[in-house]
């Protein structure tokens, strides 16, 4: 029986996941290689790696050694009648023949395979040879581990660039990321060498990562250690993951993916931290004779640092004392100095209950602690592995590990909001509340842990409890629940709504009323919020509009006068109107285009700039003269403008019908399109906005984004007997929100009896 069919056999037992699994499938590959060949005297077959752990997947690759005394014949036909079977079954190996010293000698210089041999186990032969090279290993990587943590540490930081923190991603890589099996892994090697102990936490977030690998395996029916979308729910089903009232199961197994993932990562920085203390502690000695004790620098009250780690001070109290908690993440946070794992387990079990609501001086260092900026995020997230800002927060464990299945964003939701928090810091503009500033970045996705289509609504209604809690006046709670209500007002609006029409504006106003430093902060929470999202959700573009539609809401709410409902056009598109003729002019990434006014012009326009990849960001649509006048601002796809002569004369060509628009963008479609697995396509949803504009009604359409998909919206738009005055496009991410100020021939809003019709029209594209 080949060993293919051994894990067959295996993987058909009924009930067998997880442990049970990795077991079974350990004992049936050590029974088959024992069987597989008669070894000679002084010969041993060992293996390493994942069947060294005894911890197999489906579709492990298999690590063996062949040792031998240096004395044995034959030793070539001896490796192949072993190598050979394993590869006709399909079955990737890796393998070496080798004796004990050289064994040694490999491991002396190559740390990976040093830390391979730590987990060399006897299949068969000669047992003595086995415990020969366990036991010298063993003692080369004691007597050498700590001057071999900076290689160590090198190693895993070229993987973690590769494969990303597995902390934060919608797909880990369960083997390779940060926090992943490797670096567990590593934990166990440097419990070996006994420089650190193997944490608890990690004992129990290792086997929740194998168990994920092993079903993933089992799933793909193959080698794969990225736990990609498509495979979450079958996975959960597979492992007995229930759904919660909030989650799906695939939800509820990432996170604790996530979670585990930061656990190890976490315990993996602060063992390879006391390493690098325990090289850099030399023996002090008094003047006179006799060891010097360790430095401990003052930090705050009853907070001391001592090689290089914040402490608690030797009369501290911590239950007699409720603001020591967050005095301690104070002065962690503003000497950028990691807090002590003791000092963290002395808080979470001595800590004395913070009054509600909390005094001043509480509150004072926590909005202190964030106010430092970057150094804050490792400080709480200290505070959260150790079970510790939750005691602050309750609410936090709704956001704890939280995926946010938006692939723009970079990290969990509780990530994201430490990281708004910090950019905040960066980018606050000298503004009198930057504490509440503060407080509503951090606060401003915690509805994203409840259930509600809009999380800025739940999360204003969550807020106020830890606000009340935290001790804020009335007022203040007012300023941040409007913070977290309104954070996504600026860049929505300027984003998806026409700034010429002085509805948008009064959107704004709306929302704020008279409070020109509350939208001050909500332009800067914009920007900390863009900035911790990732760099998909920024560009200058969106960032002048935003500063833009600030500014003149700003000018209203001090005195100007509102904008004119429709403004004077330009003297560039008055004078090009005159013209009489087709034109096209190119400007940054502006497009002016004029053609005679008839049915078909934008749709037929935008169909070009599509042919010519152009990403079309806004549009304009005016008239004048006989003559539409309309503005594209628009992206280039591939990083250069085209040439107007270019464009123009495939408009003259679109505009006669001779250009065969439809086809040529399902041919650039299919070329340079994104391909899902199955080709099909989620349906596009349509929402309808009234009073948000002059003369005019907004439709939102929210679908994936493809080429062209601007073309085709317009062209069902022109066939729905409908004008459309101004278009807003964003893309993000595959997805797009495009938005159009609509009216009939007539230049009336939209009824709502007419807007089935055109959602059918839309629907059907």
């Amino acid at each position: 029986m080949s060993l293919r069919e051994v894990r067959a056999g295996v993987l058909r037992r009924p009930g067998l996941v997880a442990s049970d699994l990795r077991t079974a499938l350990s004992d049936a590959y050590d029974e088959w290689l024992a069987n597989l060949v008669d070894l000679p005297p002084n010969v041993a077959l060992v293996a390493v790696g994942g069947l060294g752990r005894r911890e197999l997947t489906p579709y492990s690759d298999l690590d063996l050694v062949l040792l031998h005394d240096g004395r044995v014949n034959g030793l070539a036909e001896l490796a192949d009648s072993i190598w050979y079977p394993i590869w006709d079954s399909g079955i990737k190996l890796d393998h070496s023949v080798r004796t004990p010293d050289q064994a040694e000698a490999v491991a002396k210089d190559d740390l990976k395979a040093l830390l391979g041999l730590l987990d060399v186990r006897h299949i068969a032969g000669e047992a003595g040879l086995t415990g020969r090279v366990r036991s010298s290993v063993l003692d080369l990587w004691r007597a050498g581990a700590a001057e071999r943590v900076d290689e160590m540490r090198e190693l895993s930081e070229a993987r973690w660039a590769i494969a990303g923190e597995a902390a934060f991603l919608l797909e880990p890589n369960l083997k390779e990321s940060r926090g992943g099996l490797r670096d567990a892994q590593q934990l166990h090697a440097l419990a070996v060498a006994q420089l650190v102990d193997y944490p608890t936490r990690v004992r129990e977030a290792y086997p929740l990562l194998l168990d994920v690998r092993g079903e993933l395996q089992r799933v793909t029916e193959r080698a794969e250690d990225v736990f990609r979308k498509q495979e979450h729910d079958i996975v959960a089903r597979a492992l007995g993951v229930d759904d919660t009232p909030q989650d799906e199961a695939r939800d509820v197994l990432l996170r604790r993916v996530n979670e585990s993932a930061r656990a190890i990562a976490h315990a993996l920085d602060v063992a390879f931290r006391r390493v690098d203390a325990g090289r850099a502690a030399r023996p002090r000695r008094r003047l006179f004779g006799g060891p010097a004790g360790p430095v401990r620098v003052g930090l705050a009250k009853d907070v001391v640092s001592q090689d290089g780690e914040v402490v608690l001070a030797r009369d501290a109290d911590p239950w007699a004392d409720p603001g020591l908690l967050v005095r301690v993440a104070r002065a962690a946070a503003e000497h950028n100095l990691p807090i002590a794992p003791f000092t963290l387990e002395r808080l979470a079990t001595e800590a004395a209950p913070i009054p509600v609501p909390w005094p001043a001086s509480i509150l004072e260092d926590f909005v202190a602690t964030l106010g430092t900026g970057r150094p804050a995020i490792h400080v709480l997230e200290a505070l959260d592995e150790a079970g510790l800002l939750v005691r602050l927060i309750p609410e936090w464990d709704t956001v704890r590990c939280r995926a946010q299945h938006n692939p723009v964003h970079r990290f969990t939701v509780d990530r994201h909001l430490l990281e708004t928090a910090a950019e905040a810091v960066a980018a606050d503009g000298g503004m009198s509340r930057p504490d509440l500033l503060l407080v509503g970045a951090l606060l401003h996705d915690i509805g994203k842990g409840y259930p509600g289509t809009d999380h800025s609504i739940s999360g204003a209604e969550h807020a106020r409890p830890i606000l009340e809690r935290m001790g804020f006046t009335e007022p203040d709670i007012s300023t941040v629940i409007a913070l977290v209500r309104h954070h996504l007002l600026l860049p929505e609006t300027a984003t998806r709504r026409d700034p010429d029409d002085p509805a948008t504006i009064g959107i704004v106003t709306a929302a704020v009323g008279e409070d020109v430093e509350l939208l001050s902060m909500l332009h800067t929470l914009a920007k900390a919020d863009a900035a911790a999202t990732g760099p998909g959700a920024w560009s200058d573009w969106k960032a002048g509009l935003i500063a833009n539609l600030v500014r003149r809401s700003r000018e209203v709410m001090r005195g100007a006068p509102p904008p004119p409902p429709i403004p004077a056009l330009d003297t560039e598109r008055r004078e090009l109107a005159e013209q009489g003729e087709l034109a096209v002019r190119i400007s940054g990434n502006e497009v002016l285009v004029a053609a005679p006014d008839s049915v078909g012009v934008l749709y037929r326009t935008a169909g070009v700039l599509a042919l010519h990849s152009l990403d079309v960001r806004e549009a304009s649509i005016r008239t004048h003269a006989g003559m539409a006048v309309n503005r594209f601002v628009v992206e280039p796809r591939f990083g250069r403008m085209p040439d107007p002569a270019l464009v123009r004369a495939d408009l003259a060509r679109a505009m006669t019908g001779s250009l065969g628009i439809a086809d040529k963008l399902r041919a650039k479609e299919k070329t340079y399109g994104r391909h899902g697995t199955d080709g099909a396509r989620r349906a596009p949803t349509l929402e309808w906005f009234e009073n948000e504009a002059t003369d005019a009604t907004i439709l939102e359409y929210r679908g994936e984004d493809e080429i062209g998909l601007l073309f085709r919206i317009t062209a069902a738009l022109e066939r729905c007997d409908v004008d459309v005055r101004s278009a807003r496009v964003a893309s993000m991410a595959g997805s797009v929100v495009d938005v159009f100020y609509l009216s009939d021939r007539d230049g009336v809003p939209l009824g709502k009896d007419v807007r089935p019709g055109i959602e059918q029209a839309l629907v059907a594209i």
